[in-house]
């Protein structure tokens, strides 16, 4: 951003003068100036104002906005999509943004207007049971009240309306113009010049006015308007959660020794980073100093810590549970991996097409084929009706465009989405969008992540197997004994098994932790080591006599660490992950629905198949990384499949947002849940048969909808245009006309509520609508 010296934002600083673009950024500056200062100041003027900020690693050095329907829509600034008039938002949201300004815009408009909205009402709707002035008066006064309410109020709608018309694509906003702007334009003329009407329309001393039809669809629209914009600001909660995962600060080693700490932005390759027990990773590196074990489940969903020791690569934002390191820097900004996820994500929901509705697939001709329709009507009745030939027409064309207002039409497929998503909410079943309830009746291909999506996600302890000459509980006290100096999630598991079986343990002594390999040390006087194979070769302690035990552990999904008394093995111990009690029933189900089970995990591939075998899941990936599970989401889509991906960790968010359907487990990450399109709120795979079922059952009541709505428009729209009047002398007034469209619009909305008691079956057995699984 330029900033000029005519910044009214200025500050003194050492003799100098700095220029702001705004006041946030001095008040920044006011605070801690050193990060922003150049690092060399020019004695002959003073500093640019791109010097005083530093460079963000964010992916995009400008901010981008774009249409969530039409993803090819950018430009560098705010404003509204030119082929559906929609809000454009920033393609990546800032952690800083603050409240969408058209939002306040909105809920002024809709506030200030509202009281006069309902009394424009009152008015229309009761006026004459209890006249306070004559009728004549009456329309003076309601021209008046709506004024505002039409060309302030509604006035973006207008403008909206009128830029469809210019590019030439006829949208919601063109129908709202029209009906509401005719509905305003007749009114104002039958107030003004009510003589130019004919005797027939004159009623109680004046000509039928309809200024509360045009003030109360303005308020409606803005009220809508309000809740999606409310909604719409949270579809950057996915990646806004990842940004947050990047620490704000550095501990940067000087040359000298020295250390300091130093904003994120102000990291570079090569600098030596101290990360002390509890802080997070800064940036991606390898560690030079120390060793410790890191909780990485942020960005691999896998539960357990991983040790790192000097040489170990480490990813930026994970955990330091234990011991302090020191990082060499290798990739910082947008190179880094959760840089590289917050892009995955954000391309991922960009690149997804929007569902094509019915609506919207004919939205265009209807808008132009109901325009025809008033056009021809206001000049057939013109040319070739009776006198006075014009107003005739000019009524007829009015009652046209009233009762063709998309009321119905726009209230089709909203009103059963949201009875849907309600209903759904009591079932535990969260859809975040309509294209998620529409998509996911037609999924063929289900990708299912392993921990914490088919398992349970926390380690728990499975068994102890004992070698000859020892117990299996003396295998499961010593271990824990020994393990009480060890801070890794499977010694806590161990230690905790061994304290609900209500075992006393010995305090262990000369501890040694072998890092990634297991731990050393004595306890009762005994030499005990507890760790993998490769520990167990350093101390030439033979594992043979278990061998066949071991792999079959493994082989059913668990993790196996050996004991060693005074160098001979005493046994095994298994933690596992365990299964959710519901996992086998709703994979059963999703099966039976003819549903094509995929499992993508980021643990090993042993343990993976073993799991999948237990499952009956056939097709197994294991040592997936965020970017393989969104190519493999990729490769299906090309092979023609639905795709739907479940999942609850950070490594999953590319592919639940790319997934024609993502479906998050409640009991995972937020990042997770913001990235999908539907949540599980108990982490239970049966609630997916309980949403497809839903899926179906309110595509069928939209399509209904659509039917009512558009069986209206036939009907009304040739009504209104006047072609019974040779047969019968009927013309429909636009009172009619707005009590019809209004009865289409009670049509659509008791249809959608009958979803409330529609029965849900989920495998053989129907879901009570009454029954609430939250």
């Amino acid at each position: 951003m330029t900033v000029s010296a005519q910044s009214p934002h200025q500050l003194a600083h050492d003799g100098r003068t700095f220029y702001f673009c705004s006041a946030k950024c001095q008040s920044k500056f006011a605070a801690d100036p050193k990060p922003y200062l150049p690092p060399v100041p020019s004695v002959a003027a003073s500093p640019s104002p791109e010097s005083l900020e530093p460079k963000s690693h964010s992916p995009a050095d400008a901010t981008v906005y774009t249409c969530p329907m039409h993803p090819e829509v950018r430009q560098d600034h705010p404003g509204n999509c030119p082929k559906c008039g929609m809000t454009l938002e920033p393609e990546l949201p800032s952690l800083e943004d603050d409240e969408n300004p058209e939002l306040r815009n909105f809920q002024h408009r809709f506030w200030w207007t509202l009281p006069l909205t309902a009394v424009v009402f009152v008015l229309a709707m009761f006026g004459h049971v209890h006249p306070l002035q004559t009728m004549a008066v009456q329309s003076w006064v309601e021209l008046v009240l709506a004024t505002p309410i039409v060309l302030w109020a509604g006035w973006p709608f207008f403008t909206r309306g009128w830029q469809s018309v210019i590019n030439r694509s006829p949208n919601m906003w063109t129908l709202i113009g029209l009906g509401t702007g005719a509905a305003f334009v007749y009114s104002v003329v039958a107030t003004v010049a009510p003589r130019v009407f004919p005797a027939s329309f004159i009623s109680m001393g004046r000509v039928a006015v309809y200024f509360e039809a045009a003030a109360v669809i303005i308020s409606l629209t803005l009220l809508g308007q309000v809740l999606e914009l409310k909604a719409r600001s949270q579809t950057g909660a996915a990646i806004k959660s990842l940004l947050g995962l990047a620490p704000k600060t550095a501990r940067r080693i000087r040359p000298d020794g020295s250390e300091e700490d130093v904003p994120l932005s102000h990291v570079h390759i090569d600098d030596q980073l101290r990360i002390r027990p509890g802080e997070k990773v800064p940036v991606d590196g390898v560690v030079v100093e120390g060793s410790s074990s890191v909780d990485e489940s942020m960005l691999t969903g896998e539960p357990m810590p991983v040790s790192k020791r000097v040489g170990d690569k480490v990813i930026g934002a994970t955990l330091n549970t234990s011991g302090a390191l020191v990082m060499r820097s290798e990739k910082v900004g947008s190179s880094t991996v959760l840089a590289q996820i917050v892009q995955m994500v954000a391309q991922a929901q960009r690149s997804r097409a929007p569902m094509q509705r019915m609506a919207d697939l004919v939205a265009g001709y209807f808008v132009m084929t109901v325009v025809a329709i008033a056009a021809l009507t206001f000049f057939g009745w013109g040319f070739f009706g009776p006198e006075p030939s014009w107003v005739f027409g000019l009524i007829n064309a009015v009652a046209v465009l009233i009762i063709a207002c998309p009321c119905a039409l726009g209230l089709a497929t909203p009103m059963s989405i949201m009875v849907a998503t309600g209903r759904g909410a009591t079932q535990g079943v969260l859809f975040r969008d309509a294209a998620a309830i529409e998509n996911l009746r037609k999924i063929d291909t289900l990708i299912i992540d392993k921990t914490g999506t088919l398992t349970e996600g926390r380690p728990t302890f499975e068994r102890a197997v004992p070698a000859t000459g020892f117990e299996a509980d003396d295998v499961l006290r010593l271990a824990a004994s020994l393990d009480q100096g060890s801070e890794h999630p499977l010694a806590e598991t161990i230690v905790r098994a061994a304290r609900e079986r209500g075992m006393a343990l010995d305090k262990p002594e000369n501890f040694e932790s072998g890092s990634g390999i297991g731990v050393r040390g004595q306890v009762g006087g005994r030499e005990l080591a507890l760790g993998n194979t490769t520990l167990m070769q350093q101390l030439k302690v033979s594992v043979t006599a278990l061998v066949s035990e071991a792999e079959g552990l493994r082989a059913a999904g668990a993790s196996v660490m050996h004991l060693a008394v005074d160098g001979q093995l005493a046994g095994l111990l298994a933690v596992s992950d365990p299964v959710k009690a519901s996992t086998p029933e709703a994979l059963a189900t999703l099966k039976a629905a003819g549903l094509r089970i995929i499992m993508a995990t980021g643990d090993g591939l042993t343990t993976a198949k073993a799991v999948g075998a237990r499952l009956g899941i056939d097709e197994v990936y294991g040592e997936v990384k965020p970017a393989d599970k969104l190519m493999l989401v990729e490769k299906l889509q090309k092979e023609g499949r639905i795709v739907a991906m479940a999942g609850d960790g950070i490594n999953d968010a590319p592919a639940l947002a790319k997934a024609d359907v993502g479906i998050a487990m409640g009991t995972g990450t937020d990042v997770a849940m913001n990235s999908a399109q539907l949540t599980l709120v108990k982490g239970d795979l049966r609630g997916i048969a309980i949403a497809r079922s839903l899926s179906q059952d309110t595509v069928v009541n939209m399509k209904q909808n659509l039917m009512f709505a558009f069986l209206y428009n036939a009907l009304g729209i040739p009504i209104a245009a006047g072609v019974l009047y040779p047969l019968t002398g009927w013309l429909l007034s636009p009172l009619i006309a707005a009590l019809a469209m209004s009865f289409s619009s009670v049509s659509v909305i008791g249809n959608a509520l009958r979803l409330l008691r529609s029965r849900l079956t989920v495998g053989a057995e129907p879901v009570n609508p009454n029954m609430t699984k939250m």
